[in-house]
Parts: structure tokens; sequence; C-alpha cells
């Protein structure tokens, strides 16, 4: 296998895929000068034993003590199911915000193979599969511990918040398409004028 499937198949960068190689990590050989192979052994294991990481999530700071009851929950699960959790991360942030930094941390670091909630919710609030199947591709998961559908509270301020996106969304286009047009007139009048 090519040490570039071998990267996606470990849902790792080749950059990294290559430093295994050359620390010795994985095996492999070279063929020609820009090719490596790597060794049938290699492609079950990987070097890094991936992480399984616990993610809980409030909307707003209103409801911070509830992050370390999820996490306190999350953990006993954890723990029943054997797993050993690496890292807690607690975020407060809306499930619509699709720029919850600690969230798109864990989604980019292959080290991490499972990620733990306690809500679909708690991840997004939509697009899920999304994730999921795209975690599953790169041999990755997004486990939820409960399938049932959270209170309405974190409901209704996700609500409040698409409603306050989209409004600001629309003032903003009405805002360019006002300001586009001057510029349109101000070169007209320059024309006009040279």
């Amino acid at each position: 296998m090519k040490l570039s499937d071998y990267a996606k198949q470990q849902g790792v960068r080749y950059e990294t895929a290559w430093r295994w190689f050359r620390d010795g990590k994985i095996q492999g050989r070279r063929v020609g000068a820009h090719t490596i192979l790597i060794d049938e052994s290699a492609r079950s294991a990987s070097p890094v034993k991936a992480a399984t990481v616990v993610y809980t999530r409030v909307s707003s700071a209103e409801n911070k003590a509830n992050l370390d009851s999820q996490a306190e929950r999350l953990v006993a699960y954890c723990a029943a199911r054997g797993y050993q959790v690496s890292k807690v991360v607690k975020e407060i942030g809306s499930g619509v915000n699709d720029n919850r930094p600690k969230f798109l941390a864990l989604l980019a670091d292959p080290n991490v193979g499972r990620i733990v909630i306690e809500h679909k919710d708690r991840g997004t609030r939509f697009g899920f599969r999304y994730i999921e199947t795209l975690l599953t591709a790169y041999g990755r998961e997004i486990e939820v511990v409960n399938q049932a559908e959270n209170g309405t509270e974190d409901l209704l301020t996700d609500l409040t918040s698409i409603i306050y996106s989209f409004c600001a969304r629309l003032y903003g286009q009405r805002r360019a398409k006002r300001k586009t047009e001057r510029i349109v007139q101000e070169l007209e009048a320059q024309d006009a004028t040279g």
C-alpha cells in the first residue's frame, strides 16, 4: 500500500505518515525516489493509539454548572464500557454555531478515535449524520450515550440563535447591495466626467 493511501486509511495527513515512516514507527520500503510502500503488517496497526475524548457542551453560561455533571456522567459511562478517557473537553456555545473551536479541534485531530457525547445535539443541532459519516470514513467515531431528545430550553435558545443569524445575514445582504449600488454610481459618475 502506498504511504498516501495508508495516511488516508489512518485519518492522518501525508506528512504525519511520512514522519512515522522516517522515525521507524511504521515499516515500509522506498521504491524509486518518490514512492514509499507500507508493509502489510502496518496496515492494521496504527502507531498512535486512538484516544477516547469526552465532549460536553451547553448553550449559554447560565447552564455552566451542567458541564461538570455532563462530564461526570460521560466519564462514568466510558468507565463502564471499558474506554480509557484521555481528555474531557467542555465548551459553551450554541449547537447551531459551526464555529466552536474546541469541537472543531476534536474533529480535526486524527489521534482522537472516539468522541463521546451525551446527546446528538451536544455535537450539533443539524447535520449530525454528516459528521458521523465522515468520522466513520476515517476509522473514527462519535458515540452518543443518550439517543433521547434534549430539553426545550436549549432548543428555544438555538431557535433564537437561528433567527438572529438569518436576520443578520439578511440585513448584511441589504447593506452589501446598497454599497455595491453606490460604488457603481460613483464609477459611472467618474466615467461621465473623465
